[in-house]
């Protein structure tokens, strides 16, 4: 079984169009990260394709933003600026969808979550090599794939001591080491790098691919310009920031 690893979408129906056309002939199911919606100007395509491809979708900080789950306060002010636009847009069945997402979910010998297994709900980051390493004692699969940050990146821990690799091309799991692997952004990648970002999990083989892919970087920004929403959040889209 090979799946197709996405997270951090953020409404970005180019990106995300151009990710699942790249999977289709490696993969055999996708799975979702979370962060489906927020900053980006089609919430709601989004939202209705991951719903209909996704065998398994966890929530991310926006999906409960936006669903009333989560104070918008704790998003900076073009974050709030979008989950407001967003929430806007949507219809019930669209929030309510979101609002029923699991924070979790174990799927094969993997764990699904969009931000640190520690506290799921207290959305923190996994960035250094600290903060991945202590990461492990909060999850019992052997691995467990990660966003939020944007910023791809794997962890492993094992008896013959822990590993960070920033960025990783492919990662191929060792006897004895357990993996945390954060596949990147689909819809607003943060490593300098504006392609779209996503994983490949070979179940069998042990193995993730971490694939970049080209989409319409000027159709998304564009779009974002003429919806009213902050026009910082179609710059970055260029330069992957």
């Amino acid at each position: 079984m090979r799946y197709a690893i996405l997270s951090d979408v953020h409404g970005n129906l180019e990106a995300l169009r151009a990710v699942l056309a790249d999977a289709v002939p490696r993969t055999d199911g996708v799975l979702c990260l979370g962060d489906s919606v927020g900053y980006g100007a089609d919430p709601g395509a989004c939202v209705e394709l991951l719903d209909a491809r996704a065998r398994a979708i966890v929530a991310g900080n926006h999906e409960h933003g936006v669903a009333g789950l989560l104070d918008l306060d704790w998003f900076n002010r073009w974050a709030r600026a979008a989950a407001e636009w967003t929430r806007e847009r949507l219809h019930d069945d669209q929030r309510a969808w979101l609002g029923a997402l699991p924070l979790t979910k174990d799927v094969e010998d993997a764990t699904l979550v969009h931000a640190s297994p520690e506290a799921p709900d207290e959305w923190e980051y996994l960035v250094t090599p600290e903060e991945g390493w202590a990461a492990f004692s909060h999850f019992a699969t052997r691995w467990c794939f990660v966003g939020h940050s944007h910023v791809p990146g794997a962890w492993s821990l094992g008896s013959s001591g822990p590993d960070f690799e920033p960025r990783p091309r492919v990662v191929t799991a060792e006897a004895g080491r357990r993996y945390i692997v954060n596949v990147g952004s689909v819809g607003q990648p943060r490593d300098r790098d504006p392609r779209a970002a996503y994983g490949v999990w070979d179940v069998e083989a042990g193995r993730v691919e971490l694939r970049r892919v080209t989409y319409d970087v000027q159709a998304a920004r564009d779009k974002i310009v003429a919806a009213g929403l902050p026009r910082f959040l179609a710059d970055r889209l260029a330069t992957g920031t």
